[in-house]
This record gives C-alpha cells, sequence and structure tokens, in this order.
C-alpha cells in the first residue's frame, strides 16, 4: 500500500476507535501513526491496542508506528466548602498550603512546588484560562493574588503557571508508571508532556535507554524558550498547540508553530502539529473551512505529521476524519505552491559526508527525473537525512530493523519497507530495484538512486550513492 502524500497522519485510539476493524480502515484510510492517550489508558488497554496493531500491521504488510503519549503532572486546585465560589474581577484571593476547604477568599493548592517558585507579577491561569490570577505577594507556603479575569472557581480545576518554571521533573510517579509499560509492550515513540527544560528529556532518555524514540511536547513557555536545547535532546517534537493556547496569549501560537516547525526541519527532527485540527468532525462529518485552511498550513508549512485527537479517539466519525485530512494534505503538495515553499525553506547540508551524499542524491533525483530515492538504513538517520531535503522524487527506505522502520513512519515523504540486510553492493541494488517495482515507484526501465553506508551494517556512515537502471526480471537490477 503506497500514500499518494508525503505528509504522515497520527491518529489518536479511544472509545471510538479500539476494535481491529475500526483501527484497520484508520489505517486505510490514511492514518500512518497511531497515538495511545496515556491519560485515558489502562496498562492492560495499552497491550491490548498494541497487539490490535501489530495484527494490523501484519495483515497489510506495512510498518506502522505507534506512540504513547504520557499525561505529565496534572495541577489542580483543592476543593471549595460549597463546591464552588463566586469570585469578583479585583478582589484579592489566596492559594495556600492549608488542606482546610476553601472559601471566596482562599483555597488550598495541593502542589508546594508552585508555592515555592511563585513571584509577584506571575500569573496562575485556572480552568483552561477561564480565570487569571495575578500574584501581588507570596511566603513560601501561600501566593496572595489579584483577580484579573473570571467570576467563578469550582473544586479540582487546573491551574497552569505560564511565568514560572517549577523544579520538579515532567515526570510524575504514574507517568513512571505508565513509560515503563509502554517500553514493555514496544511502542516506537514516547510523548514527554508539559517539557520546561532539557533535564526532562534526559530524564525519559535515559530510562528508555534506545528501545523508543522521545518526542518533547511543546506546550510551556519555558520550552519555547529553551527550544533549541530540546530539539537537541530530542529525537522528534509535538507542537500541542492546546495547552500551548493556555499558557501563551492565543494570537502567539502560529507564530511559535512555524518557528518551531522550522527549526525542526533545519535539524532534521520530525515535528508533529497536533490539538483541533479537524475539531468539528468529533460531532460533524464535515470540517469547518477555517478548519481546512489550518491542517494547509501545518502540510505547507512541511510538518512531518499532522495529529488528529479527540476526532478519531471519541468522535462521531472518526474514519471520515482521517480520510478528511488525507484529501487535505494530498490536494496541498499537488499545488504548485507546495513544491515551492519546500525549496525555498530548504536547509543548506551539514559539512559532513552523509549530509552532503542525501543533498546530492535530491538534486540528481530531480535533476534526472529518476522514479525514486532507495536508502539503506539501519539506525535511521539516513532516512532522516532524505527526509530533511524534502525532495519532490518518492523516497523508499529501506530497513532491516523492523522498530527502525516503525519509529521512521512518522518521518515526512519515508515510505519504509523492511527489507533483509544486503550482503554486498551488487545485491543491495537488485534489492532495491526489486523493491521499488514492487511497491509501485519504478517500472522496468526506470531509473533509482540509492545511497547507503559502505562498508555495510556500519550505522550512520552514508557514504555511498548509486544510480540503478530498474530490470525486467522479477528481482534484477542492472548498474
Amino acid at each position: 500500500m503506497r500514500r499518494s502524500r508525503k505528509v504522515k497522519i497520527l491518529a489518536t485510539l479511544g472509545p471510538a476507535s479500539s476494535d481491529k476493524a475500526t483501527i484497520e480502515a484508520l489505517f486505510r484510510a490514511g492514518a500512518d501513526v497511531f497515538r495511545i492517550n496515556m491519560s485515558h489508558t489502562t496498562h492492560d488497554k495499552l497491550n491490548e491496542l498494541v497487539r490490535i496493531i501489530r495484527g494490523v500491521e501484519a495483515d497489510v504488510g506495512r510498518p506502522i508506528g505507534i506512540l504513547a503519549d504520557l499525561q505529565g503532572p496534572k495541577l489542580r486546585l483543592g476543593t471549595f466548602a460549597e463546591k464552588s465560589v463566586e469570585i469578583a474581577v479585583g478582589q484579592s484571593f489566596t492559594l495556600d498550603s492549608d488542606p482546610t476547604p476553601g472559601t471566596t477568599g482562599r483555597v488550598f493548592l495541593p502542589h508546594p512546588e508552585i508555592l515555592e517558585v511563585l513571584e509577584p507579577g506571575h500569573r496562575l491561569l485556572i480552568d483552561d484560562g477561564k480565570v487569571r490570577l495575578r500574584v501581588i505577594s507570596t511566603t513560601g507556603t501561600s501566593a496572595l493574588t489579584t483577580v484579573e479575569v473570571g467570576t467563578k472557581l469550582s473544586d479540582r480545576k487546573g491551574v497552569s503557571v505560564p511565568d514560572s518554571t517549577i523544579k520538579t521533573g515532567a515526570l510524575t510517579e504514574k507517568d513512571r508508571a505508565d513509560l515503563d509499560a509502554a517500553l514493555q509492550a514496544n511502542v516506537d515513540w514516547i510523548a514527554l508532556s508539559f517539557v520546561q527544560r532539557p533535564d526532562d528529556v534526559a530524564e525519559v532518555r535515559k530510562i528508555a535507554a534506545g528501545r523508543a524514540g522521545i518526542m518533547s511536547k511543546i506546550e510551556k513557555p519555558q520550552a519555547v524558550q529553551r527550544l533549541a536545547e530540546i530539539i537537541e535532546i530530542s529525537d522528534a517534537l509535538m507542537v500541542a498547540r492546546g495547552d500551548l493556547g493556555v499558557e501563551m496569549p492565543l494570537e502567539q501560537v502560529p507564530g511559535i508553530q512555524k518557528q518551531i516547525t522550522r527549526a525542526c526541519r533545519r535539524a532534521g527532527k520530525p515535528v508533529v502539529v497536533a490539538t483541533q485540527m479537524l475539531e468539528s468532525m468529533i460531532t460533524a462529518p464535515v470540517p469547518t473551512r477555517a478548519e481546512v485552511s489550518d491542517v494547509a498550513t501545518a502540510v505547507y508549512e512541511g510538518a512531518d505529521a499532522v495529529m488528529l485527537s479527540a476526532e478519531s479517539a471519541a468522535g462521531a466519525f472518526p474514519i471520515d476524519a482521517v480520510a478528511t485530512m488525507d484529501r487535505i494534505a494530498t490536494q496541498v503538495e499537488l499545488d504548485s505552491n507546495h513544491k515551492n515553499i519546500m525549496h525555498a525553506q530548504r536547509t543548506e547540508p551539514e559539512a559532513t559526508g552523509a549530509d552532503a551524499i542525501s543533498a546530492a542524491a535530491r538534486q540528481i533525483a530531480e535533476t534526472l527525473n529518476l522514479a525514486a530515492i532507495c536508502c539503506y538504513t539501519a539506525s535511521g538517520s539516513t532516512g532522516l537525512r532524505a527526509a530533511r531535503e524534502r525532495p519532490q522524487t518518492p523516497i523508499i527506505a529501506l530497513s532491516p530493523i523492523v522498530s527502525t522502520a516503525r519509529r521512521l513512519s512518522i518521518v515526512w515523504g519515508l515510505h519504509c519497507v523492511v527489507s533483509d540486510d544486503a550482503y554486498n553492493l551488487d545485491d543491495m541494488v537488485n534489492r532495491a530495484c526489486f523493491i521499488a517495482n514492487r511497491e509501485g515507484f519504478a517500472k522496468p526501465g526506470d531509473r533509482i538512486i540509492i545511497t547507503a553506508g559502505v562498508p555495510l551494517r556500519t550505522p550512520g556512515a552514508t557514504n555511498m550513492l548509486r544510480i540503478a537502471f530498474v530490470g525486467t526480471g522479477t528481482e534484477e537490477g542492472r548498474r
């Protein structure tokens, strides 16, 4: 099965999409990677979903990526004596360490790590920003604030602190347990929520020990400020626009999305644009025109993947949502403006042999109108370099390691194939020609270009480039 687009689709599984028939239908409609949200998934359900996805993978004969999304710290108010209170703009309100039920003038904040770092002038956003408090003074165990926005507070509403860097890491005890379960289930990606600093990512990377790729979700101002450092230590990034739009002014989010997307493209790291892309399709069979434009913008910008959340997890039209996103992305990539934007934003190759080879392969393939770029990749680095070039020519990523092929399924433009490793250069050429023909990219008489590392089975050492003709035999190619 060959996709007619290069951007990938990440679909979240949930109550509306947990059985094998629906998951297979989602894949056939266009989903390339499936997201399992650990906020709502037990370990038994995680294992069941992984088993179903691997069954679908075997049936369709294509590697499918699985992403486990960790919940991250959930910061919430305590409770009120009357379940909720009415407040007024301009009044004083105190957050403190006293567990006594709250009143119209104070409430328990069961997070000493927040009270320790609050300073005068800092904001607290309650209930997704419906209430905004401004800190006047602090003691380390309490914070006196003034109400700037909002009229009602109720039990256990979420708290965001956009101006404060919390000292504790991004992993909670639940996250640690979920991370262990996800790694034992052999998922391909771990998404880390509420990243503030590179150290948050380093902690998860140490635990994962290479068993899964680490995707940092950018949803806090502190992460935007340290974006370059976080990109360097991460395997991929997600523009998590939901919480980002709560913690930062909404009008800044589109610019930050472009900033993150372009920074990831320069670094050759996959980037996913997520949240509310086709939100209206939770309840309607068609999206709004604005949502179509939103998806198109991410595709024009060169994002590796676009994501569906509740649309595919709990919506009334999960398969239609994936199919709609597939059609939008396909149409955008047919637009001549898309080609021009990809060319204009292309990054100069780094001064390494591997980057030079990948850049040359793209240029040769486009100049000679070759049928495909075939890259042999054991670790995945050769495939990432090929995708970083954003070529017009299709890319086939051949890997003898199934986990590598699954992980690369989220990367722009890569058609991943699990193939036995070649045993010499002639076998490498013949195998690439055969697969390009079998997968529908080339027919006999077409030419392809092949990149690999020599000697073979040397991870990250892309140093060979070969043009080959696809022969007429079933497994023959001639140089």
